[in-house]
């Protein structure tokens, strides 16, 4: 079964940044367009970020945009988001998705992923 894992999450104060990292040992990620999501406690799963399989395109929600950065490292089979300016709405669980697509488009809806990671933990603090 194929996995996605994520890491980097933890615990940060207000204003405070992470780096979220996704690597799979059994997925080739230049084939697929990566995008993240998170969930709040008591909220649906949302959209945050995504960047297409040739890393030339990224879309991000409202929310996070100017303050969050997707991109990927196809040598090392790795995605990440870069999470600035952190605020305390940001907490969620994260995860990462890796989709089939086309070579230039991002995805923005979960359906359109195939692959999803189990998730890790941002809580920030006021």
């Amino acid at each position: 079964q194929v996995q996605l894992v994520e890491s980097g999450g933890g615990l940060v104060q207000a204003g405070g940044s992470l780096r979220l990292s996704c690597t799979s040992s059994e997925l080739t990620f230049s084939g697929y367009a990566m995008g993240w999501f998170r969930q709040g406690r008591g909220k649906e799963r949302e959209f945050v970020a995504a960047i297409s399989r040739s890393g030339s395109s990224t879309y991000y929600a409202d929310s996070v945009k100017g303050r969050f950065t997707a991109s990927r490292d196809d040598a090392k089979n790795t995605a990440y988001l870069q999470m600035n300016s952190l605020k305390p709405e940001d907490t969620a669980v994260y995860y990462c998705a890796a989709g089939y697509g086309s070579f230039y488009y991002t995805k923005t809806e979960s359906r359109e992923y195939n692959y999803w990671g189990q998730g890790t933990q941002v809580t920030v603090s006021s």
